[in-house]
């Protein structure tokens, strides 16, 4: 099964993006983050000509979170959650389904601006309540994958130019330490399971010519279970979508399990 995640940076815009990537990567599973659209407005007739089911939790303008999910494959309805429960928050940045046994969770991280600022606090307390929450998770699903848009940077051989980049959100030693509590709750990092090459990036600026320079951070990750992450054969970054005309400035990353 391939499992995978893209921030499509508006599925709108997207869409034919989508369903394009679907037909030629033979995910089984796609995670999607930045909707940018209204659960009414949700292509799931299209997708669904495409061989997909659509589960989403969207919004206006902002945000929004979607997983789609090869048609033959079982999904337990049962287990769906939209947003950290327990978590007051109108803005939609996750869902959760099971697919053939193996917990999918599809999240699209608070980006949090600045350090000391109001949205970076919200940041903060959003993963607190996210870790607390897959704690509880993986007390359940013993294979358990974490995948989206984390909106930071692990180490600094996830960015192009750390010293440009220091003292700044994605980056920030407080942002990277509640991703290493992630990886302490029994994670693994999948694209680092594995040997990659340098400067293998995720998200690459539209401005000044990022994406030719390679002036990019690696801030999409899928995090796995011990037990998935034993099954994890592969996982890689497709930059290919991000040369499309009108790309999203994030590329699609995919991890095979076997």
């Amino acid at each position: 099964m391939k499992i995978a995640t893209w921030n499509v940076n508006s599925l709108k815009v997207r869409q034919q993006h989508v369903i394009d990537w679907l037909a030629t990567s033979g995910v089984d599973v796609l995670c999607l983050q930045e909707l940018k659209l209204t659960d009414d407005k949700f292509p799931v007739a299209e997708l669904e000509a495409a061989g997909y089911k659509s589960w989403y939790a969207g919004q206006k303008t902002y945000n929004g979170v979607g997983i789609l999910v090869r048609s033959s494959l079982s999904v337990d309805e049962t287990t769906i959650v939209r947003n950290i429960p327990a978590f007051e928050d109108p803005q939609q940045r996750v869902i959760a389904l099971t697919v053939e046994g193996v917990r999918i969770i599809s999240a699209y991280f608070p980006n949090g601006q600045a350090p000391g600022t109001e949205k970076f606090a919200y940041k903060m307390r959003w993963l607190e309540a996210l870790r607390d929450w897959i704690e509880v998770e993986m007390k359940t699903y013993s294979q358990l994958a974490l995948l989206g848009d984390y909106n930071i940077a692990p180490e600094d051989r996830d960015v192009h130019d750390p010293k440009a980049w220091e003292g700044q959100n994605l980056v920030s030693p407080d942002e990277r330490a509640h991703f290493v509590q992630l990886i302490e709750l029994g994670l693994t990092d999948t694209f680092r399971k594995f040997e990659q090459p340098e400067k293998l990036f995720t998200w690459w600026d539209y401005r000044m010519l990022g994406f030719r320079r390679n002036a990019g951070l690696r801030i999409d990750h899928i995090l796995a279970t011990a037990e998935l992450a034993a099954r994890c054969t592969a996982c890689e970054v497709d930059k290919v979508p991000r040369k499309w005309e009108q790309p999203s400035d994030h590329a699609p990353v995919i991890a095979t399990i076997d």
